[in-house]
């Protein structure tokens, strides 16, 4: 499955929910969602039908890898990693999310979106405890130092994004020092500061079928 390159504000349309996939537009008069709050196609504004159980997990499945711009079998391999894991398999699915280094690259402010933090990382931009890191998909871990190559401070885009950072804020489990245009992980993320309106029950539920 190739990785969606259609129009993103059509995703959050069909999810009946903001994705803040296109970063500063979704703050704006522009947002398409804002504009049509309803499912995109011919049929959009439809009386609504019932809709199965699973059909409702499957939206809520759809939705969270949409919002963390990931594909099929990303997703899944991420969830068999988190039933791994101890704990409670919801939550470790959501921290693992979270620590997904472009996810932490938008949190930390060096980007605006998701996808700008997915290209600022394989544009070679980003380094970890001082290496260099071009996968999307690398987990940070807790004390790891995350950092914008010397000669990318200069780069317009990250430089914006870092000014805009203020109006999002930076999540509790990590540290933004924006003068040296570098992060740190103080922890690993709580549940209660992913604040998007996700219901990872469902998603547990429709891979434990």
């Amino acid at each position: 499955m190739a990785r969606y390159s259609g129009p993103v504000c059509r995703q959050c349309r069909r999810e009946k929910l903001k994705l803040y996939l296109k970063g500063d537009r979704c703050y704006s008069d522009k947002c398409a969602y804002e504009r049509r709050a309803f499912p995109p196609g011919q049929h959009g504004q439809a009386r609504m039908r019932k809709i199965s159980d699973y059909a409702i997990q499957l939206r809520e499945k759809q939705k969270v890898r949409r919002m963390y711009g990931m594909l099929e079998g990303q997703f899944k391999r991420a969830f068999q990693q988190a039933e791994r894991e101890k704990g409670v398999t919801g939550e470790n699915l959501l921290s693992l999310l979270e620590r997904r280094l472009d996810n932490t690259i938008f949190r930390l402010g060096f980007a605006n979106s998701r996808n700008q933090a997915r290209q600022v990382v394989r544009h070679n931009h980003i380094l970890v405890n001082g290496k260099k890191v071009n996968i999307p998909s690398y987990t940070v871990s807790v004390n790891d130092e995350i950092s914008i190559k010397e000669k990318s401070k200069k780069v317009e885009s990250i430089a914006d994004s870092l000014e805009a950072v203020v109006r999002r804020g930076v999540p509790n489990w990590l540290e933004l020092d924006k003068d040296n245009f570098k992060g740190s992980v103080k922890s690993l993320p709580d549940r209660q500061e992913i604040t998007m309106p996700i219901q990872e029950q469902l998603i547990v539920e429709l891979y434990s079928k």
